[in-house]
């Protein structure tokens, strides 16, 4: 690995840790860089300016996501399994923790400013809903849409309450949570 890309590298976690211990994407650059480990100019000399560094670190944490969600996935036989390895693969310790989730809801306030944010989350969801489409439709038939949507919209809901409350839940508990309004939804159409 280049030195560059190591820094790259360093520097979009190192964002990705500030934003979760701001709160906010109300940091600087500045910040970034000195918890990287590295100049100010350094930064924007590898990302021109704060957005483009935030989108890279939304990239990244995309990317964590999409890795554990293809482990999970390999392993899976059936359209069952594979829609609990989808949802757990939600909720490991690499995408349900606090820096991860407040990445996440502050990407979610950057795609309102910015078109090139608001794309990559629309992959997410798009991707997210393929998925459990994919493998609802024949359990649900022509149910699947609509129980994807409802299954996705509480993924999402559960890391809005952790970063409300991260005592009240935990990856295993999300995990739970969700294959059990699955249950019930498939349940419900079967």
């Amino acid at each position: 690995m280049s030195i560059e890309v190591r820094r790259r590298k360093e520097l979009v976690i190192a964002a990705i840790e500030e934003i979760g211990v701001q709160g906010s994407l109300d940091v600087t650059v500045s910040k970034i860089a000195k918890r990287a480990g590295v100049s100010s100019a350094l930064a924007f000399h590898y990302f021109g300016d704060k957005d483009r560094l935030f989108l890279s670190a939304m990239r990244f944490v995309l990317t964590v996501y999409a890795t554990e969600v293809r482990k999970s996935l390999a392993t899976a036989d059936g359209h069952h399994a594979r829609l609990r390895a989808l949802i757990h693969a939600s909720f490991t310790p690499s995408n349900f923790c606090n820096t991860a989730i407040a990445a996440w809801l502050n990407f979610y306030v950057l795609a309102q400013r910015s078109d090139e944010a608001k794309r990559l989350l629309w992959v997410y969801q798009r991707r997210l809903h393929s998925n459990l489409v994919h493998d609802l439709k024949p359990l649900t038939g022509t149910n699947a849409q609509a129980i994807a949507e409802r299954i996705g919209g509480l993924i999402d809901g559960l890391y809005l309450r952790f970063a409300l409350n991260p005592a009240g839940l935990n990856g295993e508990s999300a995990t739970a949570l969700v294959l059990d309004a699955l249950d019930h939804e498939i349940e419900a159409v079967t």
